[in-house]
């Protein structure tokens, strides 16, 4: 199993209602525009992530679960690697419901979109500021 932690912040334009997608940014901004983002100023991106991450993510036999904590609320996000996984954009991170890859693309077959998250893990998102304490785990069934 590998691990990768990092925090993101809240933002008052959270929306959460995407029904395919959930996506973490490293950008500081976000309009009303994007539903699928829960959470921005993250401090790692997909092209930082080591090789063996990167190895393990490639391979659709890798659980990654995306495990997400604000003021005491959890949310998990699980899905599957695939070979598309490059893990090459500089700033988003993207778990898909669908089989779609793409550079920012996280996991395929996620059991969660963002519009699947609790209301009140959303309500606090939309605080700005609010640390997301994050936690990335990539394991080989």
């Amino acid at each position: 199993m590998q691990r990768v932690k990092f925090n993101a912040y809240g933002h008052e334009n959270v929306i959460g209602e995407h029904k395919t997608t959930v996506e973490l940014t490293s950008e500081d901004y976000l309009t009303r525009r994007g539903t699928c983002i829960v959470g921005v100023s993250a401090d790692i991106t997909l092209d930082q992530l080591d090789e063996r991450i990167r190895r393990l993510a490639s391979s659709p036999s890798t659980r990654i679960t995306l495990r997400m904590w604000v003021n005491g609320l959890k949310e998990e996000v699980t899905g599957t690697g695939s070979p598309g996984l490059t893990y090459t954009d500089p700033t988003s991170m993207v778990a898909r419901t669908s089989t779609y890859t793409c550079g920012r693309t996280l996991m395929i077959n996620a059991d969660k979109a963002a519009s699947d998250l609790n209301r009140n893990f959303i309500d606090r998102l939309k605080v700005n500021g609010a640390l997301i304490k994050c936690e990335l785990t990539y394991v080989t069934l």
